[in-house]
């Protein structure tokens, strides 16, 4: 093949003439330097997009990541806040049955009951067969939450022992002398009534659900019946506060004592100096707060303070 180069300031034409190998290898060399330019045009283009996409997956990740973190701290809090509640409430069942298990042992003895009746240092007698197929399945092991609604059924168990022994002690010993009748001093004088009034510390009408007699710091207060002291400490309002349960749904207290001279579980009988008056808790000065429930509710002690004894 030949090939003719033309000059342009008119000079005589020149030509080369090449083989067909030579055509052959120019061809070849063409093609691998058009192929080389593709491809790396092509892995350009294909890196880019591969750091593109890099970049989309990892922040798409990190903001997954980051939620979930989010998440994660919000159980955390929630399952502290819990555990909490509940570290609390179990605290208060395991005082709350010292202190039922303590008034339970000292009724036993003050009520002379038979020995091995009624123990509350032991746990209650239960039992039944065992179904072997049935627990191996589904038994698990036991939940804090679960301990603790074990620890509330016993509670439960407990206060009804302590029930059934109220109720034989006041019909065993105190039945004939728990007709509450008279007033909570043994001096004083009527400085409140039951009902509407207007609060001595806010200056607004409120209702007051007792009466109040006052008297000379360190008087005698009384009891109005006999019964059983089922409270004796201090009481949100109240100060040094005595209650004592009557039987039939009756219970008296009496609040704001300067100092409490009975304790928790004793059994009183009516006219019994339970207290000296003073004015602990919400009070002005000393005096008695006075109140009367049945079942569960206040009602105006007046009915009772004006009865007379039974004969």
């Amino acid at each position: 093949m030949n090939i003719i180069f033309l000059s342009s300031n008119g000079e005589k034409a020149k030509s080369v003439k090449f083989s067909s190998r030579h055509m052959a290898a120019m061809i070849s060399l063409f093609l691998l330097v058009s192929g080389l330019t593709v491809w790396a045009g092509v892995l350009v283009y294909q890196t880019g997009e591969a750091d593109i996409l890099s970049r989309d997956v990892v922040d798409h990740w990190q903001q997954k990541l980051e939620a979930q973190k989010q998440e994660l701290d919000s159980v955390k809090g929630e399952a502290r806040e819990k555990m909490g509640a509940l570290t609390v409430r179990l605290a208060e069942i395991q005082a709350k049955m010292i202190r039922v298990e303590a008034l339970g042992e000292h009724l036993i003895n003050v009520a002379k009951l038979e020995q091995g009746e009624f123990d509350f240092s032991k746990q209650p007698a239960v039992g039944g067969p065992e179904e072997v197929g049935e627990l191996s399945e589904a038994f698990q092991q036991p939940t804090f939450q679960g301990v603790l609604s074990d620890l509330s059924v016993q509670l439960e168990e407990r206060e009804q022992q302590l029930d059934i022994l109220e109720s034989m002690l006041v019909n065993r010993k105190i039945k004939g002398n728990a007709y509450i009748a008279g007033r909570p001093i043994e001096r004083g004088w009527l400085s409140s009534h039951y009902g509407r009034r207007t609060d001595p510390f806010t200056g607004k009408l409120a209702w007051h659900k007792g009466v109040d007699f006052a008297g000379k710091e360190d008087s005698g207060v009384v009891t109005v019946a006999s019964g059983v002291v089922t409270w004796s400490g201090d009481r949100h309002g109240y100060g040094n506060m005595i209650e004592v349960n009557h039987g039939d749904g009756y219970v008296t207290r009496y609040g704001h004592n300067k100092e409490n001279l009975v304790k928790i579980g004793e059994v009183v009988r009516k006219g019994d100096k339970i207290a000296l008056m003073g004015s602990t808790g919400r009070s002005t000065g000393p005096h008695v707060h006075f109140e009367v429930y049945r079942n569960g509710k206040a009602v105006n002690p007046k009915y009772y303070i004006n009865r007379r004894d039974r004969g």
